[in-house]
């Protein structure tokens, strides 16, 4: 079995081949998203902790977390789960998925690194991969580089060089500016101006239907009283 071990923290990615089977074993009949110790898989290992991201068969089917079974399952798919794209707007479709508890039919295990143990491992721990692409929301830019609310954070965006002496860097999501601000107090102001506005015409309206039904009040009155006097 070969395992796909991701480090997120450098950015590195190692392709191990384990045959022995026994070196496997604590991995078997464990779940996705469950946390094993790699001191089983060698020395170099010790320590380590990884976490089971997926894997797929030797038929190349991808683990489909949920699926509380360790063979391939036919499911019907629609828009919005994983293993699947959808194709043609409201389509579904029948598909093989293998299911999210580990055996020995797999042909990738994909693992990532969740605590380091004592040792280096080359092409793993032992070398940082630049970002190509950083963080585009304000508060993940904030949590990268551990920046205070006062800070600001346009001077941190990850630039990427593009040609010679061109770069480019992403539009900042969800960013606190003076403009948005006053943006946010002229809409607040002109929410409150409606409102007072809306006030004033319901005062206004109930002043009028009242003096309406004191004049219809009048009206019928005399009427009334003009009828009596016809009758005498």
């Amino acid at each position: 079995m070969k395992l796909n071990i991701a480090n997120p923290t450098t950015g590195m990615q190692k392709l191990v081949e384990i045959d022995d089977d026994k070196k496997l074993l604590p991995f078997f009949d464990k779940r996705m998203a469950s946390e094993v110790s790699g001191d089983s898989l060698g020395d170099e290992f010790k320590g380590y902790v990884f976490r089971i991201g997926g894997g797929n068969d030797k038929q190349g089917f991808p683990m489909k977390q949920g699926i509380l079974s360790n063979q391939r399952v036919r499911l019907l798919f629609k828009k919005g789960m994983s293993c699947y794209r959808e194709r043609r707007s409201g389509c579904r479709k029948r598909k093989s998925v293998r299911g999210c508890i580990v055996g020995p039919d797999l042909a990738v295990l994909s693992l990532v690194l969740v605590k380091k143990g004592a040792e280096e491992i080359p092409g793993l721990t032992d070398d940082n991969k630049p970002r190509r692409l950083g963080p585009k929301r304000a508060s993940n830019i904030r949590k990268l580089f551990g920046l205070e609310k006062k800070d600001d954070v346009r001077q941190f965006v990850v630039r990427r060089e593009v040609k010679e002496k061109k770069s480019k860097a992403p539009k900042i999501q969800r960013l606190i500016t003076p403009q948005l601000l006053q943006r946010k107090r002229y809409f607040k102001a002109q929410t409150r101006k409606r409102m007072e506005a809306g006030k004033q015409m319901k005062v206004e309206y109930m002043k009028r239907v009242a003096e309406y039904r004191q004049e219809q009040k009048e009206a019928r009155a005399a009427e009334v009283a003009k009828k009596k006097k016809e009758k005498k």
